[in-house]
């Protein structure tokens, strides 16, 4: 049996609604977890999705502001939602699904972005990004006995060298600061993860899933960084066939500044 998971920062789910509908007809996955849909749950554009088979919706929403959900065409249950650094934001959602003889807890995160300026003690928003971070180390893969675990989402940090377009120009720069990378990469190693992309396309392959929109020309520039993420507990891991970045979807009408990302795995 086969199930693909995917996730994508949409930037407005109501506003790029119709680039929603054009991605679940063509590719197609059995889940899909937005980020930053900015709109309260009972704004959320649940019936083209239910129109289209994806009938189980999850949703941790706030005006005009953060906000994850998803939705899928396998039953979901139990959906969680955590207040990380207990600020009310609507930053993280978890539900329950099976597949193929496996139950899987799937958490879907939106971490802060974080502002410009990398030091907490003058950006309140950096420091909101660490606390964030540093509360996520808790989270282990293998938390739940029995219960496989798959963490996606828009972490808004690029832990590689290879995963920014310049290593060095990047390592001041929010995303790239060894502070967050550090940190990131200490929640996957205490947590158990793994680095489901990096699996499939190992370094030094470069991979971006985000180009900003202040580029004049983002194809050419190819100015990009790796901010949206895929991982698994072990034992799913070992399942996974492809992972698949859809670097097309920034070209579409009107796009979000991050692309799909999708996992495939056969059981």
């Amino acid at each position: 049996m086969t199930f693909s998971v995917a996730t994508w920062n949409i930037n407005s789910v109501r506003l790029r609604m119709p680039l929603v509908e054009h991605f679940l007809k063509t590719w197609q996955p059995d889940i899909l977890c937005l980020q930053e849909t900015k709109c309260q749950n009972d704004q959320f554009p649940s019936k083209p999705l239910k129109a289209l088979g994806y009938e189980h919706i999850a949703m941790h929403g706030q005006k005009g502001y953060h906000g994850v959900a998803t939705i899928s065409r396998i039953p979901i249950d139990l959906p969680d939602r955590r207040d990380y650094c207990g600020v009310g934001d609507a930053r993280h959602l978890s539900i329950l699904f099976e597949r193929g003889g496996k139950t899987v807890r799937l958490h879907n995160f939106y971490v802060p972005a974080g502002g410009d300026e990398p030091d907490r003690t003058i950006n309140a928003k950096f420091g909101h990004k660490l606390d964030f971070v540093e509360e996520m180390k808790l989270l282990h893969a293998e938390a739940e006995a029995g219960i496989s675990a798959i963490l996606v989402g828009d972490l808004n940090i690029a832990p590689l060298e290879h995963d920014v377009w310049s290593h060095k120009q990047l390592l001041k720069i929010v995303s790239h600061t060894p502070i967050e990378t550090e940190g990131l990469t200490s929640v996957m190693t205490n947590g158990a993860w793994v680095d489901l992309m990096r699996q499939h396309m190992p370094a030094p392959e470069k991979l971006f899933t985000w180009w900003s929109y202040r580029a004049k020309d983002w194809t050419v520039a190819d100015r990009g960084r790796r901010l949206d993420h895929i991982w698994s507990s072990a034992d799913l891991a070992t399942h996974l066939s492809r992972v698949e970045i859809l670097r097309e979807a920034r070209s579409w009408e009107r796009p979000s500044d991050h692309v799909p990302v999708i996992a495939y795995f056969d059981l």
